[in-house]
């Protein structure tokens, strides 16, 4: 019986490629499932064979341990650099939407608060 091994939902292309080449060198027999045409099944990764879910589980957490340090030292990296991307430069970057946002939490908060703070 398959095990589920890896969701992928709001998975990065890269990394969701740099898992299936890490299985595949290790030969990790596994499938995958898509979101399908509306979006509502679970994007995943499965092993064909259970008894391998401790290798691969052990892979794939080393493998996301390397990424973080990696990516959060890319992260530094930039922002050492000034490169890294601030409130304020996606502020520019979209004022509409930005403010858009804004008004919406705004309004949410109103509509929730509203009964409470007027007695």
């Amino acid at each position: 019986m398959a095990k589920l091994l890896f969701r992928m939902r709001h998975v990065p292309d890269d990394e969701a490629q740099e898992v299936r080449a890490l299985l595949e060198q290790n030969n990790i027999d596994f499938f995958e499932t898509f979101p399908g045409n509306w979006g509502i099944s679970m994007p995943a990764l499965w092993l064909k064979d259970k008894d391998q879910y401790a290798e691969a589980r052990d892979l794939l957490d080393a493998y996301q341990d390397d990424r973080r340090q990696r990516v959060q030292s890319e992260y530094q990296a930039s922002k050492q650099r000034g490169q890294a991307k601030t409130t304020w430069q996606a502020f520019k970057e979209s004022p509409i939407r930005f403010i858009s946002y804004f008004t919406l939490i705004a309004i949410v908060l109103y509509l929730s608060l509203r009964f409470f703070l007027s007695f």
